[in-house]
């Protein structure tokens, strides 16, 4: 009994076609996994038989991040019938007919903050193409507004969608759940997993993260892509997990896609925004130092041995708000004397503000030095000043910035210009991380007849505590080393969570795992990376991966709306710490 679970949509604005191509490719023909789909029933719900050997019995799609919660936040604000992600609702203009054709289920969390009225114009969708799809909802993440708030939403888990599934809906919308829970909550319904079989769920929740952004898992965004033919990488194909009841998995994709499976991409994707070896969510908390992955055949890994524990006793809660106004101007700076020429421009901006009597309450200078020594062309002899604002209010972003940038035309450094005209202040996010008493979050399923379905909590909690750190290889014999970038040996993944960053570490072999979780430490991280001298830096030792994760507090700022950095998701400071150099032993290279 073999549960086959796609993903179409790794965030809001993911490929449009995606979902057309995971309910029709690679369809060959044949049974998945001996069974019919449907749950412990084995009844799909519509008719279909959904025997095809790589169609799949479950499509899922994330829609939401930290700043898509923001931008639905603002939509709601301005049309209370909206608030969901729009995108999903033409996708399904051809794939609820797909998807009915297939017997396959749909489960998303694009109902974001109004799941109900995605839910009701899917179901107005369905009757205009004749199409008998029954349609459920998952609500109860929405928090009351607070500290000024435009959406403050917990982290739900899988079993609301389980309840939807098992009551026959062929199409779930939820708000704002876990995204491994799109995983969870199906095969809490295709097996019969009660809510204490915690190696099983912490199997789906694993499964889950390494589909939840797509092509991630397929070969996108790959640290070592050179390894490969660029054209195999040039379109690839989304993940699919062939989930079993031990909690087990294969990941692959539809034969025939773009992209790659191996082990180097799944343990990526396993290091993308987690921290340390307890993975916590409200279904269960994962363990991700007993992950073991194993190459089963090409564009096939397996992953098993997953241990689960009891879920922490709170759910984690984001608030998005509107954090101020802001506003930018990059100045270039060509040729000879580049810092002096950074010097009198700020210090002329400096005067205007001072003139004009309202300097905003944030003023941050960055000098990008992009340029070279007698540079062939004008683009490679400059280098970038960036000046970015922050205020409460609109003003002192607005009108006092511009008219000062602007002033200065003919009046500044020589060869003076901007890379874009200064305009208008606009408003940024601030996201925030909070914790909440599971039992005071009301988790209820609309089943698709309209029936209210309350969710209960965990019978069983466990607060969470640190791994100790478990013991590590001998470290290689000392012998000739050479400098080179740590990227020669190490792949690595980055990405944020709210205000803070994470770095995944890995290598490939047993040899170069003992030499870099001994010579790659916190203090030795901190130097690679100079922005993070002065914060505070986490390591943790995840041996079966091969893989050190790093989280970095603060360098953020307050999240990705907020814009604090010029990588505001750190999606690419696991690719800075590989270009630096280390001293890594010959015999490794």
């Amino acid at each position: 009994m073999v549960l086959r679970i796609g993903n179409a949509s790794g965030f809001y604005g993911d490929r449009f076609d995606a979902v057309r191509e995971m309910l029709t490719g690679g369809d060959t023909g044949g049974d998945p996994g001996g069974e019919s789909a449907g749950g412990p029933g084995g009844d799909p719900g519509n008719g279909s038989s959904n025997g095809s050997g790589n169609s799949l019995h479950v499509l899922t799609g994330d829609y939401l991040a930290e700043l898509t919660m923001l931008i639905l936040g603002r939509d709601l604000l301005k049309d209370p019938a909206t608030g969901y992600a729009k995108t999903f609702l033409r996708q399904m203009e051809e794939g609820l007919g797909l998807a009915h054709e297939r017997g396959t289920r749909i489960v998303t969390n694009a109902g974001g903050l109004n799941p109900a009225a995605l839910a009701d114009a899917l179901r107005a969708l369905a009757d205009k193409l004749g199409l008998p799809v029954r349609v459920a909802h998952v609500e109860g993440d929405r928090l009351p507004a607070r500290d000024g708030a435009l959406a403050a939403n917990a982290y739900l888990g899988g079993a609301g969608i389980a309840a939807c599934l098992a009551a026959g809906a062929d199409v779930v919308v939820t708000g704002r759940v876990t995204d491994a829970a799109l995983v969870t909550g199906p095969a809490q319904w295709y097996f019969g997993w009660g809510p204490e079989e915690y190696d099983r769920l912490a199997g789906a929740v694993v499964a889950g993260h390494v589909l939840e952004c797509g092509t991630q898992a397929t070969g996108g965004n790959y640290a070592f892509f050179r390894d490969h033919d660029p054209a195999l990488l040039r379109r690839p194909g989304f993940p699919v997990a062939e989930l079993h009841d031990d909690g087990s998995c294969v990941i692959t994709k539809h034969p025939g896609t773009g992209g790659l499976v191996d082990v180097g991409t799944v343990t990526a994707q396993l290091l993308y925004e987690t921290a340390g070896a307890r993975y916590a969510g409200p279904d269960v908390t994962a363990r991700l130092d007993t992950v073991r992955l194993t190459r089963e055949a090409p564009d096939r890994v397996r992953i098993e041995g997953v241990r689960g524990e009891a879920p922490p006793p709170t759910l984690k809660a984001g608030l998005s708000r509107l954090g101020g106004f802001r506003n930018e101007v990059v100045f270039v700076l060509t040729g000879l004397d580049v810092e002096a020429k950074a010097a009198l421009v700020r210090d002329q901006i400096e005067d205007a503000f001072a003139r004009g009597g309202s300097r905003p309450a944030e003023v941050r200078w960055d000098l990008v030095r992009t340029d070279r020594p007698d540079a062939g062309t004008e683009e490679t002899a400059s280098a970038l000043l960036r000046l970015v604002v922050r205020d409460p209010g609109p003003d002192a972003v607005g009108r006092t910035l511009t008219g000062a940038a602007i002033e200065l035309a003919l009046a500044s450094y020589p060869g003076f210009h901007v890379t874009a005209p200064p305009a208008k202040g606009s408003p940024y996010g601030v996201f925030e991380t909070v914790y909440v008493d599971a039992a005071e979050v009301p988790h209820t399923a609309v089943l698709p007849d309209g029936t209210r379905q309350g969710i209960p909590v965990p019978p069983r909690t466990r607060a969470l505590e640190p791994v100790p750190e478990p013991e590590l290889p001998e470290p290689p014999a000392a012998g000739p080393v050479r400098r080179v970038p740590l990227g020669r040996i190490a792949g690595a993944r980055s990405g944020d969570k709210g205000g803070d960053a994470n770095v995944g570490v890995w290598v490939r072999t047993d040899e170069e795992w003992r030499w870099m979780v001994h010579a790659l430490t916190v203090e030795r991280f901190r130097v690679l990376l100079p922005e993070t001298a002065d914060l505070p830096v986490v390591r943790h030792v995840l041996p079966n991966l091969r893989a050190l994760n790093f989280t970095v507090a603060g360098i953020l700022g307050e999240g990705v709306a907020s814009q604090a950095r010029f990588d505001p998701q750190a999606k690419a400071l696991g690719e800075w710490l590989r270009s630096r150099e280390i001293d890594v032993p010959e015999g490794l290279l």
